[in-house]
This record gives C-alpha cells, sequence and structure tokens, in this order.
C-alpha cells in the first residue's frame, strides 16, 4: 500500500513539473516572438521613415506609410543649434518622430535617423552635413518636421500615413569656425559620427529640459550656409 502511495505521489509530482516546465516553454517561445516582432517593426519603420521623410531630395508634397504590428510612433520636441565662434548663432526648432516597441526604438531628429535595441544604438542614417577634413566648407542641412503633437500606435497592426509640403530656405553664414548641436536622447551614435568626421565632440543641456545635445564642433575657417527644410509633416493613423 505504501508502494502504491509512493508511486501516486510520484507520478503527481511528474505531472506538476511537466506542466510547470510547458509553461515556461510557453512563455519563452512568446517572449521571443515577442521580441522578433518588435525588432522586425523597428527595421521596418526606420526604412519606411527614411523613405517618407526626404526633405533634401524632396519639393512640394509627398506622401508614404509607415506600418507595424505593435508599438507607439509620436512626435516629440527637439531643437538643433548652429554654434559659431560667439556661440550659437540659430536655433531651429526641428521636432521628432520617435517609436517604441518593447526594448526596441527608432528616432528621427532633423533627418537622422537612430535605432535602439536595449543597450546598444546606431546610425540607421546620418545627419546631412557637411563638413569634410580640411575642407573650407560648412554646409548643415536641418530638416523642420513642422507637425502638430500626436501620436498614432497600439497592440494591433497599425498604419500611420506620413504627409509632407516641403519647401527649402538657405542662409549664408559668413566665414569662420561652426559647429552644431543636435538634441537627442539617443547621443552615442551621434558622438560616434561626429568624430569620424574630426569634429571635436560634447554635450550640452541648452534649454534645461533634461535632453542633451550632442555637440559637434570642426576645426578651421570655412564658409557656412544653413539650409533648413521645412516639411509641415502630417501624421496620421490609417
Amino acid at each position: 500500500m505504501t508502494r502504491a502511495q509512493s508511486n501516486v505521489v510520484g507520478v503527481a509530482l511528474l505531472l506538476g513539473i511537466a506542466v510547470i516546465s510547458m509553461a515556461a516553454l510557453t512563455a519563452a517561445v512568446g517572449a521571443l516572438v515577442q521580441h522578433n516582432a518588435a525588432s522586425a517593426d523597428a527595421a521596418r519603420v526606420a526604412t519606411a521613415l527614411d523613405d517618407a521623410l526626404e526633405p533634401v531630395e524632396t519639393t512640394g508634397q509627398h506622401s508614404d506609410t509607415v506600418r507595424f504590428t505593435s508599438g507607439h510612433l509620436s512626435t516629440v520636441d527637439r531643437e538643433i543649434r548652429i554654434l559659431d565662434a560667439s556661440g550659437v548663432r540659430a536655433t531651429v526648432e526641428v521636432g521628432g518622430l520617435v517609436f517604441e516597441a518593447r526594448d526596441r526604438r527608432v528616432s528621427y531628429v532633423g533627418d537622422a535617423i537612430v535605432r535602439r535595441s536595449g543597450g546598444s544604438a546606431w546610425l540607421h542614417d546620418g545627419p546631412p552635413i557637411t563638413a569634410t577634413a580640411g575642407g573650407d566648407v560648412f554646409v548643415a542641412s536641418v530638416a523642420r518636421l513642422n507637425a502638430s503633437a500626436g501620436g498614432v500606435g497600439g497592440t494591433g497592426e497599425t498604419t500611420a500615413t506620413v504627409r509632407t509640403r516641403v519647401r527649402h530656405n538657405r542662409t549664408a553664414l559668413g566665414t569662420g569656425t561652426f559647429g552644431i548641436a543636435i538634441e537627442t536622447a539617443t547621443p552615442g551614435p551621434l558622438e560616434r559620427w561626429f568624430r569620424e568626421r574630426g569634429a571635436t565632440v560634447s554635450r550640452r543641456d541648452f534649454d534645461g529640459d533634461g535632453t542633451e545635445s550632442v555637440v559637434g564642433r570642426f576645426p578651421g575657417s570655412r564658409t557656412g550656409y544653413l539650409v533648413v527644410h521645412d516639411m509641415h509633416a502630417e501624421v496620421n493613423g490609417g
């Protein structure tokens, strides 16, 4: 009788362990599926934003779509500053777009696209700045989103429509030493980008809002130009 009871208890324990193991496996598979879906969404959104927002190459009206299975695409407040030897020469309220899905993040600021996955971040597309090492020209092409605050997304399949009406304005900055400060929540990739082009790099919170700017200053006297691409963007669901 004792042996029979022991067998019953043993079977019950084995069944319990099996149920727990299956539950853990199911949870692990579910987490992996969500992880891969978030990664695929981030890659898709980065490419779509690159296609939808082409202010340097576009004039007039343009429309494109951004699709993702889960996540949120929203506008953020961002600024870009042009610097000369005296300090801040011009401030442009460029705004930005940020997509977030789990630990994945894609940000668009000033026509630069940065991707982040967990603790790693990298440039999908660098800022359109011309200031080659040893060169005599500084050209800052600054994309101004000029979009109303808002967001699109959730937990289901989402299609966001991005419409732009691009106009260009060029300002001569004269001759001198120049730099540019890009406000961003993901500074690392931009810092590397500036250093690769011979700029000295620092960080500074110009307006005290808690979001620092990556400051890249280029050596040597140059002839400077600021080109603002005003996009008048609209981001809507559907």
